[in-house]
C-alpha cells in the first residue's frame, strides 16, 4: 500500500520525480552521492519516533534499549573505520560539529585561522556570513597565485604571527592532497588546537587513498554524506580525554534529542564502508576525477591547480566566454549536474563565480568507470564551448539519458511509485548501483 500517495498526492509527487531527476541525470556535484538502499531503509524506520536524549547507557528517556544499540554500533563501527579513540555521531550537520568543537575548546573573540571561502574552505570555517565568523576572530590562509596550492609557509607564517587558537584544516573545494603533518607540526608549535573538517574526502581517508588526519588532529569533523556515501548528517572524532567535553556541547549545549533515524542509517552505512569493496569505490572514484581532469585539459580547460588528487576538479571557465553560473546551467539542460563554484582570486560575485566545481562520488557509485569519463568529459567540453546551440544541448541529452541507462539506479523503488501512480518508468529495471563499470 502507497500511504504518501493517498495521503498526500503533491508530495508524493515531487518525491517521485526527484527519483526520476537522480535516475535519468548525472548527478556529478562533488558533495553529493547516492546511499543504498539499506540506509534509506534505516533512516525511514521507526527510529524517528523516539526520543532518547543523553548517551548509551545514560538517556533522559525510557525506553531507549534499542536507541542505544544502533548508537553504540555507529560509534564503535566509526572507531573502527578510522582508527579514533572516541566518536559521536549524534551532530545533525558537518556545520554542528563544527559549532561543538569551537565551542568545546574557544571563547568569543578567540583567534582561529583557516582556509579562505574564496579559496576553497567552508563556510564554517570563519565566513562573515556564518556564527563562526561572527562569534570568534578569523584569519584566514589561502592558497598560492602560482600553483593554486595551500602555501604551507603562508600557514605557518600567520600562525607565528597571530597566535591562533585552533587552526583549521579542509576544504569544500581544494582537488588536492591536504599536508595534515604539516598543518599538525605548525598548531603544536605556536600551541594551538588543530581541527580538520574531512567532510569531502572522509570516505578517502577510510579507504586509505587520502592520508589520515587522526594521527596528527586534536579534533575531526566531518558530515557522513559525501564520499562516506552515508545519510545527511555529521560526526566527531577525537581522542579519549576530550570525549566528554565534547559530548557536553552536542547535548545539551548545542542539540537536543538526536535524530535517532538518522544515527541508524548511519550505523549502516559505516558498515558499508568497513567492507572490502568500499576501498575499490573509493579508488575508482580517485580514478574517475583523474581522467575527467585529463580530457578536459586536453579539450583546452584550465583546471585549478592543474589536476586532481581527490574526488573533485574545479574548473576555470574565465577565458571560454561563459560564467559558472551559465555553465551550471547549460549542463542541467542536458542532464548533467554541477555546481557553480569560485575560484581562486575570482574577480566575479558568488552568484556568478568563475568556474565550476565536479565531483566524481554518484556516478561511481552508480557505477561509472574511466571510460564513461571520457565520454562524459567530451560532452561537458562539447557543451561549454556551444552553450548556446540548443539542438547540441537535446542531442548529448539523449546520450546521457543512454549512459543512465546503462548504470541503472534506485529502479526497483522508482518501479514501485510508478505503479502506483500509473506512470511508467523511462529506463530499464534494475539495482542500487551496476558492478559492470567499463575500465
Amino acid at each position: 500500500m502507497f500511504y504518501l500517495s493517498d495521503v498526500d498526492p503533491e508530495v508524493f509527487g515531487a518525491l517521485r520525480a526527484e527519483i526520476e531527476r537522480q535516475t535519468t541525470q548525472l548527478e556529478m556535484i562533488a558533495s553529493e552521492n547516492f546511499v543504498s538502499e539499506a540506509v534509506l531503509e534505516a533512516e525511514g524506520s521507526v527510529f524517528m519516533n523516539k526520543y532518547a536524549e543523553g548517551y548509551p547507557g545514560r538517556r533522559y528517556y525510557g525506553g531507549c534499549e534499542n536507541m542505544d544499540v544502533v548508537e553504540q554500533l555507529a560509534v564503535d563501527r566509526l572507531n573502527t573505520l578510522f582508527g579514533s579513540e572516541y566518536a559521536n555521531v549524534q551532530p545533525h550537520s558537518g556545520s554542528q560539529a563544527n559549532m561543538a568543537v569551537y565551542f568545546a575548546t574557544l571563547d568569543p573573540g578567540d583567534t582561529i585561522l583557516s582556509m579562505n571561502l574564496a579559496h576553497g574552505g567552508h563556510l564554517s570555517h570563519g565566513a562573515s556570513v556564518s556564527f563562526s565568523g561572527r562569534f570568534f576572530n578569523i584569519v584566514h590562509y589561502g592558497v598560492s597565485r602560482e600553483s593554486e596550492t595551500i602555501d604551507m609557509a603562508e600557514v605557518a607564517d600567520l600562525a607565528r604571527k597571530h597566535r591562533p587558537k585552533m587552526i583549521v584544516a579542509g576544504a569544500s573545494a581544494y582537488p588536492r592532497t591536504i599536508d595534515f603533518a604539516s598543518f599538525g607540526a605548525i598548531a603544536e608549535e605556536v600551541g594551538a588546537y588543530l581541527m580538520v573538517d574531512m567532510a569531502h574526502i572522509a570516505g578517502l581517508v577510510a579507504a586509505g587513498i587520502h592520508p589520515s588526519p587522526v594521527p596528527f588532529a586534536h579534533f575531526i569533523t566531518s558530515t557522513t554524506h559525501k564520499t562516506l556515501r552515508g545519510p545527511r548528517g555529521g560526526i566527531i572524532l577525537s581522542r579519549e580525554k576530550y570525549g566528554r567535553l565534547l559530548n557536553s556541547q552536542i547535548f545539551p549545549g548545542i542539540q537536543g534529542g538526536p535524530l535517532m533515524h538518522v544515527i541508524a542509517a548511519k550505523a549502516v552505512a559505516f558498515k558499508e564502508a568497513l567492507g572490502s569493496e568500499f576501498k575499490f569505490y573509493q579508488q575508482r572514484i580517485v580514478a574517475n576525477a583523474q581522467e575527467l581532469a585529463r580530457v578536459l585539459h586536453e579539450k583546452g580547460f584550465r583546471l585549478v591547480s592543474g589536476g586532481t588528487d581527490n574526488h573533485l576538479v574545479l574548473l576555470d571557465l574565465s577565458d571560454k566566454g561563459v560564467t559558472g553560473a551559465e555553465a551550471e546551467n547549460v549542463l542541467e539542460k542536458a542532464g548533467i549536474t554541477v555546481n557553480k563554484n569560485a575560484i581562486p582570486f575570482d574577480t566575479r560575485p558568488p552568484r556568478v563565480t568563475s568556474g565550476i566545481r565536479i565531483g566524481t562520488p554518484a556516478v561511481t557509485t552508480r557505477g561509472l568507470g574511466p571510460a564513461d569519463m571520457q565520454e562524459i568529459g567530451n560532452y561537458i567540453a562539447e557543451l561549454l564551448t556551444h552553450p548556446d546551440d540548443d539542438k547540441r544541448i537535446r542531442e548529448i541529452r539523449l546520450k546521457v539519458l543512454d549512459i543512465c541507462n546503462r548504470y541503472p539506479l534506485y529502479q526497483a523503488r522508482l518501479a514501485r511509485y510508478e505503479k502506483s501512480s500509473g506512470l511508467a518508468h523511462t529506463v530499464p529495471e534494475g539495482q542500487w548501483t551496476n558492478g559492470g563499470a567499463r575500465e
